[in-house]
């Protein structure tokens, strides 16, 4: 194990043979690190914490930290992380609230400089925040969302699969999988276009996806009759009824330019 001079690791925190930790950084009690992960200097690990394989810690990011949610009285709480993340400087990422509850963030995400991630929050796999992205407690994000930079999303909101923020976007209702929401507060503003065919996303697929945020954005719906518009007339691509389910699971409603749909 590499594990500079000037480091600090704790006698019960578990770290194997192939994991590098530069000068100055702090291994907690609790912590448990996969295999070849990197710490490059004054970085700081909390537990009780799990890291998968491959992850990079950049300086004076503070990963496992206990919660900032003042009910917080000491309880036990945990951070799980997967593999081959990569966390700028200056990164913080919190524990649970409650008893036994978790954080839990997937694998290949890059968090960028003073990127947060709050209490209970779940972040799924290859998403991307930008500088300043910041989640509140309890904030559920899926795969390959992008967080534009100094964007803020409120407790308890859901960002969908392949959804992107704009920057400086406050959200403080769910954002859709597929879709891009802009602005103060955020509203839905078009199908994320350049990301889907990126991914690879047909032709078909992006097109049932723009019909269908046609019908969600028209002022005549609200948002449960834009539902059962959708579920009988309109695309039956697997997006769209991806995107059907996230609107019906959905508690704090979507946003639309100029209006508000409850």
């Amino acid at each position: 194990m590499a594990v500079h001079p000037t480091a600090v690791v704790h006698p019960k925190a578990k770290v194997p043979a192939s994991v590098e930790v530069g000068p100055y950084c702090v291994i907690g009690e609790g912590v448990e690190l996969g295999e070849g992960c990197v710490l490059q200097h004054h970085v700081n690990l909390e537990g009780p914490s799990r890291f998968g394989a491959k992850n990079i810690f950049h300086p004076f990011c503070s990963i496992g930290g206990k919660t900032q949610d003042l009910k917080y009285r000491g309880e036990p709480t945990y951070l799980e992380v997967g593999d081959e993340n990569n966390f700028r400087e200056f990164v913080t990422v919190n524990r649970g609230t409650g008893p036994e509850e978790k954080t839990i963030l997937g694998s290949r995400n890059h968090f960028l400089a003073y990127a947060h991630i709050a209490h209970n929050c779940v972040v799924g796999n290859d998403c991307i925040f930008s500088n300043n992205g910041t989640l509140a407690g309890h904030v559920t994000v899926g795969n390959f969302a992008v967080i534009g930079g100094l964007s803020a999303v409120h407790q308890f909101c859901r960002i969908g699969n392949h959804a992107m923020l704009g920057g400086c976007t406050k959200v403080v209702q769910d954002v859709p999988p597929f879709m891009i929401a802009d602005g103060n507060p955020a509203a839905v503003r078009s199908v994320n276009l350049t990301g889907l065919q990126r991914k690879g996303f047909s032709e078909e697929a992006i097109r049932g996806l723009k019909d269908a945020l046609k019908v969600l954005l028209n002022p005549k719906y609200n948002l449960s009759q834009a539902r059962e518009y959708l579920t009988e007339k309109g695309p039956k691509t697997a997006e769209v009824k991806e995107l059907l389910e996230f609107l019906k699971t959905s508690e704090r409603g979507l946003e639309k330019p100029d209006s508000v749909v409850k």
